[in-house]
């Protein structure tokens, strides 16, 4: 065990030393502020204050983790041995600046706290992230820091052992449209065989026909295929389930529908289940609960798992709301932009919530990519997503930390957007890597 000696334990002290000392490397520690506890101690330790006690190990704070609320800070990126950091400190520091304040901006999403310009949906764009303006978006930062810290840690303390965590992947399966023709009311059918009219889309109106006179699948049914792959490559597979009533953004079929129910129903028998809250869910309790309880309805079992659509997060109501209705794990920690670490880790780490200066029992499951990132914002060709896929899972690796997709059931159809992209998500499956269940 670590002994760290700080001039004040508050929250986000104990908060963001646990995130890296428990969570990525795996190291016991306790804290003191008291000067002759510290000096008594045998076992390996260090102080974290604004200047050294003796000739100790010895990192300088940097004042955030001792404020509450939120302030405007200012950000100078500098360089640790070819990686980026800030928060600088004094020569007589053992690292050249506050690891545990620079990561706590970045995991508890502090500057989306910050005034900023959002996007169209009200979220807080990517291009707007220190991450993304500094270069360091695609790479999981707070790990490599905590991996980086770790061996100036061993140099100190030779002798010291600690346990090292595994790689991880978990796919996660977003269901928008569980079927693009199939269960759908006769309004919205003929508004679909009009537009497709409208456009001289002929070939999709033959598809469309074909489909609901049963002399073809459906093509956004691909969920037997899912299952398949994930006994396959014995993966974990999260599958969540879009049924908020329908809206201009919101355009599953209907959760009435006996069809729909029962491949929900399916899908708890052989892979995980939770909700993905309709696009109004974003700061709308009411309409988040009535969701939850239909999915529970349909399960008959308490959903504990969440991921918003359109990855509309508003901080911190939205996650507020969720640790209201007892939902345990978020994964909505992502962009629909640019793919890459939202929060800079690749570590799932508890959301703490800035309001009230608590760790909440909310978890996020942070997310490097997303189906529709790779084909709708960026443009790849699933060969260069697959290549992006590999460079991202390569950074996570080289943390031992936990690698998270998000892929639609759709993009394994084959149909008008994903022609194409159907091999894309058995070829990742290949590159990354046997997990178990």
């Amino acid at each position: 065990m670590i002994l760290i000696y700080t001039h004040k334990v508050t929250p986000r002290v104990r908060y963001i030393f646990k995130h890296i000392f428990t969570r990525i490397l795996q190291i016991k520690i306790d804290f003191t502020s008291k000067i002759e506890e510290f000096v008594a101690y045998n076992g390996p330790k260090f102080s974290y204050t604004n200047v050294p006690l003796g000739k100790e190990f010895f990192v300088q704070s940097n004042e955030l983790l001792f404020q509450q609320g939120v302030k405007d800070v200012e950000i100078l990126i500098q360089e640790w041995e070819g990686v980026p950091c800030f928060f600088d400190s004094i020569e007589a520091s053992e690292i050249p600046f506050d690891i545990f304040a620079a990561s706590f901006f970045l995991i508890t999403r502090y500057e989306e706290y910050l005034p900023h310009i959002k996007d169209i949906h009200g979220r807080f764009s990517a291009t707007e992230s220190i991450a993304y303006q500094n270069g360091f978006l695609e790479k999981p930062l707070v790990d490599i820091w905590a991996y980086k810290f770790l061996e100036v840690l061993k140099q100190k303390f030779p002798d010291f052992e600690h346990e090292t965590r595994s790689y991880q992947y978990i796919s996660t399966i977003d269901v928008d449209n569980a079927y693009a023709y199939k269960y759908k009311s006769f309004i919205r059918t003929l508004g679909g065989f009009l537009k497709d009219a409208l456009h001289f889309k002929i070939f999709t109106i033959w598809g469309r026909l074909a489909v609901l006179l049963n002399f073809k699948k459906d093509p956004f049914d691909t969920f037997q295929e899912l299952l398949h792959l994930k006994k396959t490559h014995n993966i974990k597979t999260i599958f969540f389930f879009l049924i908020g009533d329908y809206t201009t953004y919101d355009t599953n079929v209907s959760a009435s529908k006996t069809k729909f129910k029962l491949l929900i129903k399916d899908m708890v028998d052989y892979a995980r289940v939770g909700l993905h809250p309709s696009y109004y869910t974003m700061t709308d309790i009411a309409l988040l609960k009535k969701e939850k309880e239909r999915l529970e309805s349909i399960t008959n079992m308490p959903i504990k798992r969440s991921r918003q659509h359109f990855l509309r997060i508003s901080f911190p109501e939205t996650y507020q709301q969720l640790i209201d209705l007892e939902i345990e794990e978020d994964y909505s920690m992502g962009y629909s932009s640019h793919v890459g670490f939202r929060a800079s880790t690749c570590t799932p780490f508890y959301f703490y919530d800035l309001d009230f200066e608590i760790q909440t029992p909310l978890k996020v499951f942070p997310f490097a990519l997303m189906d529709t990132t790779l084909n709708d914002y960026l443009k790849l060709t699933p060969k260069q997503s697959l290549g992006r896929i590999r460079d991202l899972k390569n950074e996570v690796k080289a943390v031992n930390g936990v690698f998270i997709t998000v892929f639609h059931n759709e993009s394994l159809s084959n149909y008008l957007r994903w022609r194409g992209w159907k091999r894309l998500y058995g070829s990742m499956l290949k590159i990354v890597g046997k997990q178990r269940n």
